[in-house]
C-alpha cells in the first residue's frame, strides 16, 4: 500500500512533545523520520519517567510520541557533528526543531543560514513564545503558555482564581499545527520547487485555542466562559458521575427536570431565564442531586439523551481508555519499544480512507540507527570511525 508521505525525509531535532508529535504525525503517514538526538543522553523525555527508569524499561513519555522514527546520536557541539548534520540535510525534505532562537543562531541553524544552501528544504521551527520580542529568550513550557495566554485564568469554578490544566494540551495542539504547516509547505513546493519556513509557538497556540473567547472580547469587550455562562451540572450517580450541559437550549433546566421526572424548576422566578439558570445553577443542582444519585450513570445518560440534552459520563483517563466508543474508534495502537516489549499507546487521531496512518516501525533505542543511517547517506566505515573518535558520534 502506497503511503501518503512516502518519499519524504524528515530530520527531527525536536524534544519533549511539541516537535516530536509533529514529526510522529508525518511518520505515521509514511515519511521517513530520522530523530537526531544529542550525545549520550538523547531526548530529555527518555529520563523523565521515574517508574520506567526504576524498572529498566523505556520511558512512556518518549514512547508516546516517537514511533515510526529512527534514532541517530549526534553531538552538534562538535565541528564534525555539525558537518554530519549538513550532509544529512543534503538529502532531507524537512528539518524540524524546537530550539530557542538563541540556540539556533549559536548552532548556525537559522533559516536564513540554511535557505540558500538547501533551497528545497521545509524548515519547521517550534518555539515557546515566538522568535522575537521580550519573551523570545525564555524556555517554553505548556503551563507557562497557559499562564501568559489567559487560559489558566478562565476557569469554570468561581471559587478558583486560576487553574493550570495538568494535561499538555497546548504542547500537543502546537505540534499538530506545526505538522499542518509542514504539509502545506510540502504541497506548495510541488508547484514552486522551493521550501520555506514554517513556525509555530506555544503562546500563539494557547491563544488560538481561545478563538471564540478572543472574538467576543476583541469585538464586544465581553468575556465568554462556556461553563459559567450557561446552565450545567456535574452529578454523582450510583456508580459514577455525569456531566450535563445546557448549551444551545432555551430552557435547559426544564429539560433536565423533564428527564429526571421531577417538578419543573424553571417555573420558579430564580430560574426563569437562561441567564438566571446559569447564575443560580448550584442552587438548582442541589435540588436535583438526590434524584440523580439514585440512578446509574447509564440510566442518567439515557434520560438526558431522551430530551436531547448534551451529556456524558465523567470518566477517569483509565476508564476512558476502556470505554466501548474509544475501543470502537481504534485510537489505541501497539508498538515495539527499542528492542524491549510491545506496548499499547495512543495512535494517530486522523483517519484517511485510502492511505491511513500506520505503525511500520517501533520506538527506537537511543542511537539505535546511527550507523545504518550514516551508511545510507554515503558515509564510509572509515568516516564513521573518525566521527566516533572525534566525539561527534557517541
Amino acid at each position: 500500500m502506497k503511503r501518503a508521505l512516502e518519499g519524504v525525509r524528515v530530520l527531527d531535532l525536536g524534544e519533549v512533545l511539541q516537535g516530536p508529535i509533529a514529526a510522529q504525525v508525518l511518520g505515521d503517514f509514511g515519511a521517513e523520520v530520522i530523530k537526531i538526538e544529542r550525545g549520550i543522553n538523547g531526548d530529555i523525555t527518555r529520563t523523565l519517567d521515574r517508574t520506567a527508569i526504576e524498572a529498566g524499561e523505556p520511558a512512556s513519555y518518549f514512547v508516546g510520541v516517537n514511533r515510526n522514527k529512527r534514532s541517530v546520536s549526534l553531538n552538534l557541539k562538535t565541528r564534525e557533528g555539525m558537518a554530519t548534520l549538513h550532509r544529512l540535510l543534503e538529502q532531507a525534505d524537512v528539518l524540524l526543531h524546537s530550539y530557542r532562537p538563541s540556540a539556533v543562531r549559536r548552532l548556525g541553524l537559522s533559516y536564513e543560514e540554511l535557505a540558500d544552501k538547501y533551497p528545497g528544504l521545509v524548515y519547521a521551527s517550534a518555539t515557546g513564545f515566538g522568535e522575537s520580542g521580550p519573551y523570545a529568550h525564555k524556555a517554553g513550557q505548556d503551563m507557562l503558555a497557559q499562564s501568559l495566554s489567559g487560559m489558566a485564568r478562565t476557569v469554570g469554578d468561581p471559587t478558583l482564581r486560576a487553574h493550570l490544566m495538568p494535561v499538555p494540551t497546548v504542547d500537543y495542539a502546537s505540534g499538530m499545527a506545526l505538522a499542518q504547516g509542514v504539509l502545506a509547505a510540502l504541497y506548495e513546493r510541488e508547484r514552486s520547487g522551493l521550501g520555506q519556513k514554517v513556525s509555530v509557538n506555544l503562546l500563539d497556540t494557547a491563544l488560538a485555542l481561545q478563538t471564540l473567547e478572543s472574538a467576543s472580547l476583541l469585538m464586544y469587550e465581553r468575556e465568554t466562559n462556556w461553563v459559567t455562562d450557561w446552565y450545567s451540572g456535574i452529578f454523582e450517580t450510583r456508580d459514577g458521575m455525569v456531566t450535563v450541559l445546557g448549551l444551545f437550549r432555551d430552557n435547559a433546566l426544564r429539560l433536565v427536570c423533564k428527564a429526571l421526572g421531577v417538578d419543573d424548576l424553571s417555573r420558579r422566578p430564580e430560574f426563569a431565564t437562561a441567564d438566571l439558570q446559569a447564575r443560580n445553577k448550584e442552587q438548582a443542582n442541589e435540588v436535583l442531586r438526590g434524584t440523580v444519585e439514585a440512578m446509574t450513570t447509564e440510566d442518567a445518560i439515557q434520560r438526558f439523551d431522551s430530551v436531547d440534552l448534551l451529556s456524558a459520563p465523567l470518566l477517569t483517563l483509565r476508564e476512558a481508555l476502556q470505554h466501548p466508543q474509544v475501543l470502537e474508534n481504534g485510537i489505541i495502537t501497539e508498538v515495539e519499544t527499542g528492542g524491549h516489549r510491545s506496548t499499547r499507546i495512543l495512535g494517530n487521531l486522523v483517519k484517511l480512507s485510502r492511505t491511513p496512518a500506520t505503525v511500520r516501525r517501533g520506538v527506537p533505542a537511543l542511537g539505535e540507527h546511527t550507523e545504518s543511517v550514516l551508511r545510507e547517506s554515503g558515509f564510509t566505515d572509515v568516516e564513521i570511525a573518525e566521527l566516533r573518535a572525534s566525539g561527534a558520534v557517541p
